[in-house]
C-alpha cells in the first residue's frame, strides 16, 4: 500500500480546499491588524514600540519603494506623469496586507500588491528589479536609525543625571569595598564617577554600532545588482540618509546587526552593574543609599516596613535579556550562500525587543539616580565602624617611610589590625610604642586623616567630570 513519508511535506494544490489550508497556515504567522512587538507594554517605551508598530514598518517599507521608483525616474526609466502617482502613495492598511499574506504567504510581496491596488497603471513601476530584501532590510536600517536616536537620548538623560551626581557628592566619604569587604577610603562620587565613565563609553560603543548597521541595498536578486542599476541604488539610499555596503549578497551581512545588539547588551551589562551597587548599597546592613520611594507606594504585600530596591533589581533582570539576544544576533550571522530568511524569524523579536528594553532599563536608572536617597552619615558610620583599619596602608606607608623593612612593617600592623586584638585600630596603633617610636604621636595620628585620604577620589571626580562635559557653543 502506497504512504507518504513521515519528512515529505504536503502539497495543497489549487484546490477550494487547499486553498483553506494555505490560509489556515500564514494566517497563523501573519502580523495581525496593528501588531505591536513581542515585549510587553510593561517593558516598552511608547516612542521605541511606535518605531517597531506594524503600521510603522508599511510606512518605512513604502518609503523604500518610493525612493527607489524616484531614482528610477531621475534615470529615465519611469515616465513623470506615474512618478507623480507613486510619490503620493499612502501606506496600505495593515489588515489588507495581512489578508493578501494569508494568500500568498510572503509578507512583502503582499505589501506591495496593497500598494498596487491603489496606483492603477502607474503601479507596475512598484519594486521593478528588486527583490524583497532590497526593502527588508533598507527599511530596517530607516528603524535601527530611529531607534538608535532615542536611546542615544535616553543614555545622554541618564550621564547627565550621573555626572550632577558624582559632582555633588565628590568629597563625601564612604567605604571602598574590595571582595566585598571594607578597604580603604573612597568618596561616594567617586563610586558614581566609574559607572559615569563606564555608561559613557557604552553610549559612544551604541553611537559607534549604530552607523554600521545604517545601510541599505537595492542590487536585486543575489546582490549583484543586474537588474538595478547603480546610479538608482545611490540615489536612493542618499535620498534616505543610508549608506551603501561596498559588496552585498541579497542580504545586509549580519555582522553589522550583532555589532549593534551586542552594543545593546554591553550598554545593559554597565546598567546592571550600576544597578548591582545600589541594590548592595541599599541592605539594611549597609543602609547607605536609597531607592525614591513614593508616598503611596507598598514595598511588601506583607511586611509594611519593606523599601525594597524593586527598580535595580528589575534592571538586573533585563539585562539578562539582552545578553540572550546578543547571542542570538551572534547566531543570526553565519546565514547560507546568497540568502536564507533563518535569521529574519530572530529579527522580528530580538531587533524591537532588545532596543524597548534597554530604553526601560536606561530611563529606570535616571528615575532611580535622580531620586536616589543618599545617606552620608550612615556612610561615615560604615567607615568607623572598622575602628580605623582601612587606614592600615597609610600606617604601613608611614613606617616604611620611616625606615622599618618592610615585611618587619606588614606584620606589625597586621597584628594591631587583627580582630583579636580589640575594635579599635587606631587606639592600638597610637598606644603600640614600637609604632610610636618610628612614627611619634603626631605622625601615627595623620594616617588617620579622613579628608587627606578621601581627597585624591574627589580629584578624580573633577577631572572626570570636566573631561566628559558637553562643549561650550562656539
Amino acid at each position: 500500500m502506497a504512504h507518504r513519508s513521515l519528512t515529505t511535506r504536503p502539497h495543497y494544490g489549487r484546490s477550494p480546499a487547499g486553498a483553506v489550508r494555505r490560509r489556515f497556515l500564514y494566517s497563523n504567522c501573519a502580523p495581525s491588524p496593528g501588531r505591536s512587538p513581542p515585549v510587553i507594554d510593561r517593558y516598552a517605551p511608547p516612542e521605541l514600540r511606535a518605531i517597531w508598530s506594524e503600521a510603522e514598518r508599511l510606512r518605512s517599507w513604502l518609503r523604500v519603494e518610493v525612493a527607489a521608483c524616484e531614482a528610477m525616474a531621475a534615470a529615465g526609466l519611469v515616465p513623470d506623469a506615474d512618478i507623480v502617482v507613486i510619490r503620493a502613495a499612502t501606506p496600505p492598511r495593515p489588515e489588507r496586507v495581512r489578508e493578501l499574506e494569508a494568500e500568498q504567504g510572503h509578507d512583502l510581496a503582499a505589501f506591495v500588491s496593497a500598494v498596487q491596488e491603489t496606483l492603477g497603471p502607474a503601479g507596475r513601476h512598484l519594486h521593478r528589479g528588486l527583490t524583497s530584501q532590497d526593502v527588508v532590510d533598507t527599511a530596517l536600517a530607516l528603524q535601527l536609525g530611529r531607534a538608535a536616536a532615542v536611546l542615544r537620548a535616553d543614555s545622554d538623560r541618564l550621564l547627565d543625571a550621573l555626572g550632577s551626581l558624582a559632582e555633588a557628592h565628590a568629597a563625601t566619604p564612604m567605604v571602598g569595598r574590595t571582595h566585598g569587604m571594607h578597604a580603604e577610603p573612597v568618596s561616594f562620587g567617586f563610586v558614581v564617577a566609574n559607572h559615569l565613565d563606564e555608561v559613557r563609553r557604552g553610549r559612544d560603543r551604541l553611537e559607534a554600532a549604530a552607523l554600521e548597521v545604517r545601510v541599505g541595498r537595492l542590487r536585486g536578486a543575489v546582490g549583484t545588482g543586474a537588474t538595478v542599476a547603480a546610479e538608482v541604488e545611490t540615489r536612493a539610499l542618499a535620498a534616505l540618509g543610508l549608506d551603501a555596503p561596498a559588496i552585498t549578497t541579497q542580504v545586509v551581512a549580519r555582522d553589522r546587526h550583532a555589532a549593534f545588539v551586542c552594543a545593546l547588551a554591553l550598554l545593559g551589562a554597565s546598567a546592571e552593574r550600576l544597578a548591582t551597587t545600589i541594590r548592595h548599597l541599599q541592605r539594611s546592613e549597609v543602609g547607605e543609599l536609597q531607592e525614591p520611594f513614593g508616598a503611596g507606594q507598598k514595598g511588601s504585600s506583607a511586611m509594611p516596613h519593606k523599601r525594597n530596591p524593586v527598580r535595580s533589581e528589575q534592571v538586573c533582570g533585563l539585562a539578562r535579556l539582552l545578553r540572550g539576544y546578543a547571542v542570538a544576533a551572534l547566531e543570526d550571522v553565519a546565514l547560507w550562500h546568497e540568502r536564507d530568511i533563518s535569521h529574519s524569524s530572530v529579527e522580528r523579536v530580538v531587533l524591537p525587543d532588545a532596543t524597548m528594553v534597554l530604553g526601560h532599563i536606561l530611563r529606570t536608572l535616571h528615575v532611580v539616580v535622580t531620586g536616589l536617597e543618599v545617606h552620608p552619615d550612615r556612610m561615615r558610620a560604615n567607615l568607623a565602624a572598622g575602628g580605623g583599619r582601612i587606614h592600615s596602608q597609610q600606617v604601613l606607608l608611614a613606617l616604611l617611610d620611616a625606615g622599618l623593612g618592610r615585611e618587619r612593617a606588614y606584620r606589625l600592623v597586621q597584628r594591631l589590625a587583627a580582630p583579636e586584638a580589640g575594635g579599635d585600630f587606631r587606639a592600638a596603633v597610637l598606644g603600640d610604642p614600637e609604632v610610636l617610636f618610628h612614627l611619634g604621636a603626631d605622625r601615627a595620628r595623620a594616617c588617620f586623616d579622613l579628608d587627606r585620604a578621601v581627597e585624591p577620589a574627589a580629584r578624580a571626580v573633577a577631572r572626570l567630570t570636566r573631561a566628559t562635559a558637553p562643549a561650550e557653543p562656539g
